[in-house]
């Protein structure tokens, strides 16, 4: 059984933001089987440029659930899936955050529809969750809403399922595989040949112009947690 999940925050870092919404379906590897929506109240201000995104608004998680209130129904529904999501790490290591903060402790296996569009799909020109949904002729109802976006992943899952020739799904969710734990964007091969030394690294944008340097005590340590929101 898979738990297709999004959610929504208050930001990009899983240590310093909370969460505003979150949407789990269940897929039994036919069709969806089950559907859990809620907004959540992360207990601070949502920044404008979020509402800008999102359109969620202080007033709309006023009366909202805490997290703790509903911890124990999402990790009952989280426990024994597997954890699948576009760029998994990002909502895998905010609901985990979460989750602690609550006295439980979240362990799943994930897939990433990112890194699996990747391989199963390859040669398109974006695999962003609206660019991927547009090649495959899904339509986004509710962008940047939990809802609206987990239903969209859950309908790329199902092409993924039907498309996997090659068995890269369950290939992924072997033990050892490496790619339930890399970021979205980055090659296992290319990953992998990051030192996990001291030094600085910079960033290029598709221009090959540098946007971003910075500097690590163990650069492949560090440079994953960009990804992950762990940085």
């Amino acid at each position: 059984m898979y738990a297709i999940v999004d959610i929504e925050t208050t930001g990009g870092y899983a240590e310093k933001h909370r969460i505003t919404e979150v949407a789990i379906y269940h897929h039994d590897g036919l069709q969806i089987t089950d559907i859990y929506h809620t907004l959540v109240n992360p207990g601070r201000d949502i920044p404008q440029f979020i509402t800008g995104l999102t359109g969620i608004t202080s007033e709309m998680v006023f009366h909202a659930p805490a997290f703790e209130e509903v911890a124990d129904e999402i990790l009952k529904r989280l426990q024994g899936k597997v954890f699948v999501a576009h760029n998994a790490h990002f909502d895998y290591s905010f609901l985990k955050k979460e989750l602690e903060l609550a006295g439980m402790n979240l362990q799943s296996k994930k897939l990433c529809t990112v890194r699996l569009s990747r391989k199963i799909i390859p040669g398109l020109r974006s695999y962003s969750l609206g660019s991927l949904a547009e090649s495959l002729g899904i339509q986004i109802v509710n962008r940047h809403r939990a809802g609206g976006d987990a239903a969209a992943t859950a309908k790329i899952f199902d092409q993924l399922l039907r498309r996997d020739r090659e068995g890269y799904i369950l290939k992924s969710l072997k033990r050892n595989s490496g790619e339930t734990v890399l970021p979205p964007n980055l090659a296992k091969e290319e990953f992998d040949r990051l030192p996990a030394l001291p030094g600085v690294y910079y960033f290029l944008n598709e221009r090959s112009n540098v946007i971003y340097v910075g500097k690590a005590i163990n650069i492949k340590k560090r440079i994953s947690g960009h990804f992950t929101g762990e940085a």
